[in-house]
């Protein structure tokens, strides 16, 4: 019975011992190997197998790309201002074993370093430069880091610049000063707007003025067709009565002379024509020779009857 139950206890470690051996490394990863003490191999993606009591994993490695955020540095400006600036550092381990072997504490030296790197890089700039140009704080940072850190097998991939926090004094100076450039901004807004407004009150003034003299030129114009129609109208009418009365009278003297009428009778036709004439507006009548004769005549003829009359 003894026996069994010793059999059983060493195949349980001896299982044991070879599961331990049996070593599955997951994606985005790496394991260090050493063999008593020593390096001895990197293990990547994969299943992997160890001596036992040989071998041990000495490190197991991300090799993702990793975030770390530094809280905030004091730093002083060219110009003799101190600030606060945090920084944000992304990394990513390209060497497993420079990474486990090359520096005690990575992330403790990235950060002691980015805060030497940072305040050499500001000690150069004034304030003003400083807040205007994180872009090239970003790069140079990002430069001077990676080449310090490749001995560690680490690569820096980005460094940005959270947070710039200079003294409460600047802060309210800064305030003010963006309060008085928002209020110029918004002046001039303002003005603007009234310059346009005015502009197109004038522009729309002049316009009106154009339309209505362009209404009152179509309006004469208007005026003058119709009194010109008008005018026109007239004097064809005119036209046509004169035309039809000379036509009567043709037609008249056509008939008298077919009927055989002497001389005597188209003399008193044309005594009285004469009379309308005479009746008319004109103020100087040409008569006609033979006319004035007969218009003598007739006068003596007048006196001789008033005398017998008298007597």
């Amino acid at each position: 019975m003894r026996g069994i139950i010793f059999f059983i206890i060493v195949m349980i470690l001896v299982l044991w011992i070879l599961a331990s051996c049996i070593r599955i490394v997951p994606q985005a990863y790496a394991v260090v190997l050493e063999r008593l003490g020593a390096y001895r191999a990197t293990w990547n993606t994969g299943i992997h197998f160890k001596v036992p009591f040989i071998e041990r994993v000495a490190r197991k490695v991300n090799l993702k790309e990793q975030v770390v955020d530094f809280p905030p540095q004091p730093v002083i400006t060219k110009d003799n201002v101190t600030m606060q600036i945090d920084t944000v550092v992304f990394f990513q381990i390209t060497d497993p074993k420079l990474y486990a072997y090359g520096v005690e504490n990575p992330i403790m030296a990235i950060e002691n370093l980015s805060a030497t790197t940072l305040r050499n890089i500001i000690g150069d700039m004034e304030l003003d430069e400083t807040l205007t140009s994180r872009e090239v704080i970003n790069t140079r940072m990002r430069a001077s880091l990676d080449v310090a850190t490749d001995p560690w097998g680490i690569k820096v991939n980005r460094v940005e610049l959270k947070n710039i926090i200079p003294p409460a004094a600047i802060q309210d100076a800064m305030e003010k000063q963006m309060k008085a450039e928002r209020e110029r901004r918004e002046a001039i807004l303002i003005a603007e707007g009234e310059k346009r407004s005015t502009i197109l009150v004038a522009e729309g003034k002049k316009q009106s003025a154009i339309l209505d003299a362009e209404a009152e030129k179509q309006a004469a114009i208007l005026r003058a067709e119709a009194q010109k129609e008008r005018m026109i109208k007239e004097a064809e009418g005119q036209a046509e009565a004169v035309l039809k009365v000379q036509s009567a009278n043709a037609e008249g003297l056509r008939m008298i002379k077919e009927a055989g009428a002497d001389q005597a009778v188209l003399t008193l036709k044309s005594l009285e024509a004469f009379a309308k004439a005479a009746d008319g507006k004109a103020t100087k009548i040409i008569i006609p020779s033979e006319i004035q004769g007969l218009a003598g005549l007739a006068s003596s003829l007048k006196e001789i009857v008033s005398e017998d009359t008298k007597n």
